[in-house]
């Protein structure tokens, strides 16, 4: 190593050590038989997998192109104060990403080609072991992923002239899979100082997700990283390697959509690796919450189970709001879960099955759940002077009480309450409706729980009201003034839409109008076209294609139908509206679904 380089890395050290917080971890976990201890206390979990923790895939606003970024600090830390809050104290990440060839440039992925991270995204995972310290939450994170979806095994072989099946057999490609695991696990955490093999954080590395690795590559691999890391334990994604000396913990993901299944596989599972192999259920859900209580209870009365995992969680977003996540193996039905649970996962019981989710947590641990402490003052970061309103959310928040004051002592009145952080999904959260054109307001927030309201965010403002603002969202019909045809709201394939669980859609030939009590300034439409073309017009007035036709520009942010089969975005921007103005009409000229109406008037 060069001089230059040796006082690079003193650098990093001292800089670490300055702003490095207090481990909160005495011990390593380690594994005894079917066991794993903290120290000489026995060591179990119930909590979540947080797949967006080191990467996320859900960044689905309207006009990204991409749904994949990197998360921000305030979201690592929000995903790890939300599984210390519900007690969970484990969770599991997801995979290293891996370029692709087709990846659009500046697209942040972890492994860029072979023996080439990307520091970017490596800081993140600096970040993610951090807060994980002060949170006092352990990690188990895997290497690798065997699907392409993030990029993975057949990303890794294809850099060396070999197909996915070669992966496991190829000399080179195995040595590449070396050298990355020796290069996370030797890397200098920029953020403590600490070496990610000597982080008590990491409960364990995972050779990779879902592998479905022969025994042979298995019984290759898991003493590699032992000997790099042989204070923390290796895992299995699958149950294969019950005879290997380097693995530590196997695992089953239980998706068989029935529990009665899933809880035989459990109890066939404990008897495999019975004094052997330490088991845990890394990932199982998609059942009712009375399943997942059954589920749940077979794994705390096991003591031979580790701990449960429970597919997945997601936390709040930096733009607003949470991160989304509609399940496409959930049935069309179950969506990431959010703590701690709110109207828009009404439908799949999402609000008691936090409670019981969190009640698990400790019942597995021989504690009582402590009492919830009133949530932290949440983040009002925008209103518009059209009174749109976003703000980040506090961890264990139910709702939100939006005030508003004309000067910035007060005194304040509640303009909106009982507002979410699920209301919309990548939008903004609330509209004050009720402003004055002209007129300056201060703004500020309040978070509240069942254990009490947090202190208001800082004051927002002030801020010069230029007009108010209709919304719709489509959660229903009821702010349309007229409608007529084949029209229905949909709630279904989220995912397909950019994550929006509320829209209306209609054929050829039907149509809405809106009246508005005022003059019409200016018309956004967000809308997802079938096949990629232009379907909806406009006209003034409320009796549909009656009216004067208005001219309408339009732009998509179309990428192709990737994973999802997602459909093709587009945003209307009306600017001028002439006549009294006070109607407007949304004609469908081919089969559309619309998102969000936005009205500016005054």
């Amino acid at each position: 190593m060069s001089i230059p380089a040796l006082s690079f890395v003193a650098s990093v050290f001292l800089v670490a050590a300055l702003n490095a917080a207090e481990p909160s971890f005495e011990h390593f976990i380690t594994a005894k038989g079917e066991q794993l201890f903290d120290g000489q206390e026995p060591y179990r979990f119930m909590s979540f997998n947080l797949p967006n923790l080191t990467y996320t895939e859900d960044d689905m606003r309207f006009d990204q192109l991409v749904p994949f970024r990197l998360p921000t600090t305030y979201e690592i830390d929000d995903a790890l104060a939300t599984i210390q809050q519900m007690g969970g104290r484990v969770t599991r990440t997801y995979v290293l990403s891996v370029a692709k060839t087709n990846d659009p440039a500046g697209l942040p992925r972890h492994i860029l080609a072979p023996g080439k991270l990307n520091e970017e995204a490596m800081v993140v995972l600096d970040e993610v072991l951090a807060s994980a310290n002060r949170h006092g939450v352990r990690l188990i994170i895997p290497f690798v992923d065997f699907a392409s979806w993030w990029g993975g095994i057949t990303e890794l072989s294809a850099w060396h002239g070999k197909t996915k099946d070669q992966f496991f057999t190829d000399p080179e490609v195995k040595a590449d899979y070396k050298r990355i695991v020796e290069m996370v696990v030797n890397r200098v955490n920029t953020k403590t100082g600490v070496r990610y093999k000597d982080d008590k954080a990491v409960l364990a590395w995972e050779l990779g997700n879902e592998l479905r690795a022969p025994v042979e590559w298995v019984r290759e691999m898991a003493p590699v990283v032992k000997q790099l890391a042989p204070n923390q334990l290796v895992a299995e994604s699958y149950f294969t390697a019950n005879d290997n000396p380097g693995v530590d913990i196997v695992q089953d993901h239980l998706y068989q959509g029935d529990p009665e299944k899933m809880i035989a596989q459990i109890h066939e599972s404990v008897k495999r690796a019975a004094g052997k192999k330490v088991y845990m259920a890394g990932e199982f859900g998609f059942v009712s919450t009375e399943a997942m209580r059954a589920i749940m209870d077979a794994i705390v009365k096991a003591p031979a189970v580790a701990g449960g995992l429970i597919w997945s969680l997601r936390f709040h977003n930096q733009d607003g709001g949470y991160y989304w996540h509609h399940e496409p193996w959930g049935g069309d039905f179950f969506k990431a879960y959010h703590w701690p649970g709110g109207p828009a996962g009404a439908p799949y019981d999402e609000p008691r099955f936090m409670k019981l989710v969190r009640a698990k947590a400790y019942e597995i641990q021989n504690r009582p759940a402590p009492a919830l402490a009133a949530p932290a003052a949440p983040d009002l970061f925008s209103v518009t002077d059209g009174g749109i309103v976003t703000w980040r959310g506090s961890v264990g928040a139910a709702t939100y009480e939006l005030q508003r004051a004309d000067q910035s002592s007060g005194p304040w009145q509640i303009v909106a309450s009982q507002l979410t952080d699920d209301a919309t999904s990548y939008r903004p959260l609330a509209i004050d409706e009720f402003t004055q054109a002209g007129q300056a307001y201060f703004y500020r927030l309040v978070a509240q729980s069942e254990a009490g309201a947090s202190k208001p965010s800082k004051n927002f403002g002030p801020v010069k009201m230029r007009c108010r603002t209709l919304v719709d969202e489509f959660q229903n019909t009821f702010l349309i003034y007229r409608k007529e045809g084949k029209l229905e709201v949909k709630s279904n394939q989220a995912r397909n839409y950019k994550e929006d669980c509320h829209r209306l859609w209609a054929t050829n030939g039907s149509w809405i109008a809106y009246q508005i009590t005022g003059r019409i300034k200016a018309v956004r439409v967000f809308a997802f076209d079938e096949k990629g073309e232009a379907g909806l017009a406009f006209y003034s007035g409320h009796d549909g294609a009656n009216g004067d036709k208005l001219e309408a520009r339009s732009e998509t942010f179309y990428a192709g139908k990737e994973l999802y089969n997602y459909r093709a975005p587009r945003l209307y921007t009306l600017n001028v509206v002439p006549g009294d103005a006070s109607g407007l009409s949304i004609v469908f000229e081919k089969e559309t679904q619309i998102s969000r109406v936005e009205i500016e008037y005054e």
